[in-house]
C-alpha cells in the first residue's frame, strides 16, 4: 500500500474547483522536498514549445492539464485500479524552460530529469511539444537504448527542417535513434497519416528497423491486434510510452499544433493507453496539447485522462 501522505484530495473533501491545483490533485513535491525520494511516480511538467513549426501554444499545456486533472479520481472505472493506492504518486512541478534557448532548455530538462531518475522515480510527463521527449530520454537512455511505443499520426523522424535545423517537434526520435536512446528494432509508431513533404521519415524508418502501423491498418486490424504486436516488439525490456495527443482525431482532440483528420475517438485513445499494462514502462509523456487551440478545455481533459490511463498501467504491471 502506498503512503497516505501522496493520496490525492477528494472532491469530496476539497471542492474540485478550489484549492491550488496540481496533476490529479496530489501533492506537490519538488527535488528538494525530503519527501522527494519516497515517490514512485512523478508527474512533471514541461512548458516549453520552442521545436514548434507552425501553431505554438504547447508551452501552455502543463498549466491546463493540472487545471483540468482535478477531475480525476482514485478508481479507473473501466479496470478498477487504484493506483494512488499502489504507487506513491507525486507532482514534482515544472521543468523550467529557457524559451529562447533551444539547446539550454534541453540541457535543464535532462539535467532535471537525471534527479528523477537518480530517485529511482519513474516519469509521468505532460508537455510542452514534442521535442521534449529527447532530452528526456536522454536522461533515461543514457545507460541502455529504450523500446518505445509512440501514439501520433507523424512520425517525428525527419533529419531537418529549414536548411538544416536538427532540434523540432519533427525530429525528436530520428536525433534518440542516432544518439542510441532508443533501440529501432523495439520501436513502434501507430496511428500515422496525414499528407507529406516526402518519404523521408519512412524510409529511415524502414533502413534502421522502426515499425510503422498507419492508421488505416490500424482500423483494418483492430487496436486489440496492433496493441499484442506492440507488447511483441517491446518485449519486457524498459520501454518509453510517448503519447501526441494528435493521435487523437482532432473532433474529439482539436487543442493542438498539427491536428490531422481521419484518427481515433475518444474512447479508443483511452483504449490504447489501458492496454499497456503489461509494458516495463521506464518513463511515459502526454505532449501537444495546445490551450490556445481548446477553447473548451476537451483536449486537455482527455490528455489528463490518458495520462491517467498509463499511470494505471504503471500501477497494474
Amino acid at each position: 500500500m502506498s503512503d497516505p501522505f501522496f493520496h490525492p484530495v477528494s472532491g469530496f473533501d476539497l471542492p474540485r474547483f478550489a484549492g491550488v491545483p496540481t496533476f490529479m490533485r496530489l501533492p506537490h513535491v519538488d527535488p528538494d522536498n525530503p519527501r522527494f525520494g519516497d515517490v514512485d511516480v512523478g508527474i512533471i511538467g514541461v512548458p516549453w514549445d520552442s521545436g514548434t513549426t507552425n501553431r505554438a501554444g504547447a508551452r501552455h499545456g502543463p498549466r491546463q492539464l493540472r487545471d483540468m486533472s482535478t477531475m480525476i479520481r482514485a478508481q479507473n472505472g473501466a479496470t478498477g485500479v487504484r493506483p494512488f493506492e499502489v504507487l506513491n504518486c507525486a507532482d514534482l512541478g515544472d521543468v523550467p524552460p529557457n524559451p529562447i534557448d533551444i539547446m539550454d532548455s534541453m540541457n535543464r530538462i535532462t539535467a532535471f530529469y537525471d534527479r528523477v531518475l537518480a530517485a529511482g522515480i519513474t516519469p509521468l510527463t505532460a508537455g510542452g511539444d514534442h521535442l521534449s521527449s529527447l532530452p528526456i530520454l536522454r536522461s533515461l537512455g543514457k545507460d541502455a537504448p529504450l523500446g518505445m511505443i509512440h501514439f501520433d499520426s507523424h512520425t517525428d523522424l525527419f533529419d531537418s527542417y529549414f536548411g538544416g535545423s536538427k532540434y523540432t517537434h519533427g525530429t525528436p526520435f530520428r536525433r534518440a535513434v542516432e544518439e542510441g536512446l532508443l533501440d529501432p528494432e523495439r520501436v513502434i509508431q501507430i496511428g500515422i497519416r496525414g499528407s507529406a513533404y516526402d518519404n523521408e521519415d519512412l524510409d529511415f524508418a524502414a533502413a534502421v528497423g522502426i515499425r510503422i502501423v498507419r492508421i488505416e491498418e490500424f482500423f483494418a486490424r483492430g487496436l486489440d491486434d496492433v496493441m499484442a504486436e506492440a507488447l511483441d516488439i517491446v518485449g519486457t525490456a524498459p520501454t518509453y510510452v510517448s503519447y501526441d495527443i494528435d493521435f487523437v482525431d482532432p473532433t474529439f482532440a482539436p487543442g493542438t499544433g498539427t491536428p490531422e483528420v481521419g484518427g481515433p475517438n475518444g474512447f479508443q485513445a483511452l483504449q490504447v493507453a489501458r492496454l499497456l499494462k503489461d509494458v516495463n514502462i521506464r518513463g511515459a509523456d502526454l505532449v501537444e496539447v495546445s490551450p490556445p487551440f481548446d477553447a473548451s478545455g476537451g483536449t486537455a481533459f482527455l490528455g489528463v485522462s490518458i495520462m491517467f490511463e498509463i499511470l494505471c498501467a504503471m500501477a497494474g504491471k
